[in-house]
């Protein structure tokens, strides 16, 4: 079969799994028409140093090459799949990197400017925060590309950094000339800095909003936004298989979903992988839910830890290495947790603080063993890394994270303990809702339909855990509280296993949960928050994401 028939499977399975009768396969067929299919292949001219793009076309020999099927508003996912450097001409690593990010510009630079619409109003609410922002987001930039020139040749870390510039400069290029194509403004370098920097905005957006003298101070407490994910990593009594669900918690206006596979060809030798899944957004050159299955074998998974501390943000400097950066570096270079572990610590921006869960496939033989190694946590704030190895709470079943550190250092010094004396158990790492929900149903999972039962969870109203309180739960509904609803929560899952994760295979659903009976969310009732290009109304199937071009 060739790749563009394989890429048209995609786009007819998409379709099938999201109808249920004839009819409705009429009517959704008579709506793929509105749907483009789109290939293109991007080449390297040495000669006059710019990119050849065939649109149309997937050209194996080509420098970069792949399909971007915008399927949103059908099955709730654009799916989005990129091989590079595989042509016959030898290329540089960094020319391969430029071009991929060429290519997905180009493809899905409509999306990125919905995308930035969007997420702009939910993150700058105060516009005297935009030119600190701004200042701090030019000068971490310019400071890692000086970082790259000189240690180049030095560090493996800086080496791949510049790989991954490379790669944020050829998305830039690439939206650009589709912006000129449509006879519109290209996206501006911030807004790609901005786009690919939301994870980490959520701590630095604060962090630099100017404040009045009443609350500043060493001892000053905030409160950090929405909780980012629910995660649940469980292991069969007998090892028979390995389950890993994850759920993003935040603004339904981030629901501009694209799944990418990447097939990158990299001759670093200190480079583990070239090749990742993950579900992720227009512009983003990485998952920020986060959710990755990777070809050296590692998955990776996470949950973000609010700070309340304010003091901590005090370190907060631009001559570091924001969050996004430091999972892809860890991601690209890393062949076990404890090293994944040690590249993300380095540089450390104290932005997009989380709990990250990295699995090691090859330290698990199902029905077998579990061997130290296979679950490495890592946990980061303002000054500090942690991690350690979890395998034995692995062995014992689940691993589940709710947004809430587990290291008892990061769990002091974030401010977590005043604030259960303060506030109680809601900031218990053993006794807060979603901790004794999982504790109390992880053993009814057995496989991947209970799994995405579990992760979809949200009984919010007879759950005695829950209290009455849609959020009090494993997939949160804001929008269904009494008082104050707003659109945000819940809004994806995705489900893997160890089989199915070995071939970078994963299921994922878009949207709020509807389980037991919640109704479907509509932005009808929420027109007030900007949702250009989004669903109306989300009652989208789970559909299983594979990449289908593999090598030439």
């Amino acid at each position: 079969m060739d790749k563009r028939r394989m890429a048209l499977c995609i786009l007819l399975s998409t379709l099938a799994a999201s109808v249920k009768s004839t009819d409705e396969f009429r009517r959704a067929n008579v709506k793929l028409q509105t749907y483009q299919l789109q290939e293109a292949t991007v080449h390297w001219d040495a000669a006059q140093k710019s990119v050849i793009l065939k649109e149309g076309l997937m050209e194996t020999e080509g420098g970069a090459y792949g399909y971007f099927n915008d399927t949103l508003l059908l099955s709730g996912w654009g799916v989005l799949e990129i091989n590079a450097g595989y042509g016959e001409v030898t290329q540089e690593d960094e020319t391969t990197f430029f071009l991929a990010g060429y290519l997905e510009g180009y493809l899905t630079a409509g999306q990125m400017f919905s995308h930035y619409s969007n997420m702009y109003p939910q993150l700058i609410k105060d516009e005297k925060v935009l030119e600190p922002l701004k200042n701090f987001l030019s000068k971490q930039d310019q400071w890692a590309r000086e970082q790259v020139k000189l240690r180049r040749n030095s560090d493996p870390l800086w080496r791949y950094m510049g790989l991954i510039l490379a790669q944020l400069d050829g998305l830039h290029a690439g939206a650009a000339l589709w912006a000129k194509s449509k006879h519109r403004e290209p996206l501006s370098a911030f807004t790609v800095q901005f786009l690919n920097g939301v994870g980490d905005l959520l701590d630095l957006v604060p962090a630099l909003t100017p404040r009045s003298n009443s609350s500043a101070g060493s001892g000053a407490f905030r409160m950090p936004g929405m909780g980012h994910c629910t995660a649940l990593i469980k292991v069969l009594p007998g090892f028979e298989n390995l389950l890993v669900g994850h759920s993003s918690w935040y603004t339904y206006a981030a629901t501009m979903r694209i799944y990418k596979h990447w097939d990158f060809k990299v001759s670093d030798t200190h480079v583990a992988t070239g090749k990742m899944s993950f579900s992720s957004y227009p512009g983003f050159l990485m998952s920020l839910d986060d959710f990755y299955l990777l070809g050296s074998g590692l998955l990776m998974t996470q949950t973000s830890i609010g700070v309340f501390n304010a003091s901590l943000f005090s370190q907060l400097s631009p001559h570091s290495l924001l969050a996004w950066q430091r999972v892809r570096l860890a991601n690209g270079l890393a062949h076990t947790g404890e090293e994944w572990a040690q590249v993300f610590s380095r540089y450390n921006s104290g932005t997009y603080n989380s709990q990250y869960m990295v699995v090691d496939l090859s330290r698990i033989s199902l029905s077998k063993s579990i061997r130290d190694g296979a679950l490495t946590v890592v946990e980061q704030i303002p000054g500090k890394v942690m991690h350690s190895d979890q395998t034995r709470a692995l062995r014992r079943g689940y691993w589940p994270s709710y947004n809430i550190p587990f290291h008892a250092e990061i769990y002091n010094l974030s401010g977590y303990s005043v604030m259960w004396k303060r506030y109680g158990e809601d900031f218990s790492y053993d006794l807060c809702p979603r901790a004794k929900i999982l504790r109390r149903d992880q053993a009814k999972v057995s496989d991947l339909i209970s799994l995405k039962r579990m992760m979809r969870y949200n009984n919010y109203k007879k759950d005695p855990y829950s209290k009455g309180h849609p959020c009090k739960t494993i997939c949160c509904r804001n929008d269904l509280r009494p008082r104050r609803p707003r659109p945000g929560g819940c809004y994806d899952t995705k489900v893997t296993d160890y089989q199915m994760a070995l071939q970078l295979v994963a299921e994922a659903i878009n949207g709020p949960t509807t389980q037991g009976g919640l109704r479907p969310f509509s932005w009808q009732s929420f027109n007030f928050t900007i949702h250009q290009g989004l669903p109306h109304t989300y009652s989208f199937p789970f559909i299983t994401m594979r990449p289908v071009l593999g090598k030439p």
